[in-house]
């Protein structure tokens, strides 16, 4: 056992919309790495183009989708064009993204960084998430900074801690202001 490939033929979905991918090869790394004292190779297949398939290492899979959809401001953009269930997908790529790095150790830190720049941080966006879903808010700093707790997420300044948890705060703070009116 020393490699894990996650085949995908389709480009409808990436590796950080669905939890199923990390669960698969994330899970199969974390086994494998138990089993064997060191982590297998990883790659990705990608079959969506059946007469031309292309294999990639993970971590550039992740790289690719990082820069793709995850931190495209026109992702985001259409993202927040639906309310709730907007706030909702951004923070379950911020929650595959860390899950995918527990697992299999294929996050880079600047993508920690700028996931927190660019959901949590900006300002237009965080308010969108904090008025139509401010638990995904909290959430996603919440897992931020567990990233760091664990080690993940290993060059994170103080001042990034520091306002990830003044945000987590500030979203609970509305969270129960919410739960206490009803």
């Amino acid at each position: 056992m020393q490699i894990v490939l996650q085949n995908q033929d389709n480009r409808e979905h990436d590796i950080l919309d669905s939890d199923d991918y990390y669960q698969f090869q994330g899970g199969m790394t974390a086994a494998i790495r138990n089993l064997r004292g060191k982590n297998p190779e990883t790659y990705f297949g990608d079959n969506s183009i059946p007469e031309n398939p292309k294999v990639r290492q993970l971590r550039e899979e992740i790289a690719r989708v990082y820069r793709s959809r995850a931190v495209n401001p026109k992702w985001i953009e259409g993202a927040m064009r639906h309310g709730y269930k907007g706030a909702f997908e951004i923070a379950a790529t911020v929650d595959f993204l860390f899950a995918y790095d527990a697992t299999a150790n294929c996050v880079e830190d600047f993508m920690y960084e700028g996931i927190a720049e660019a959901y949590i941080f900006d300002e237009k966006v965080q308010a969108f998430i904090q008025e139509n879903n401010p638990w995904a808010l909290r959430d996603m700093a919440e897992r931020l900074l567990e990233a760091r707790q664990r080690g993940l997420w290993e060059s994170a300044k103080q001042d990034t801690l520091d306002k990830l948890r003044s945000i987590a705060l500030e979203a609970e703070a509305v969270i129960e202001f919410h739960t206490e009116i009803r």
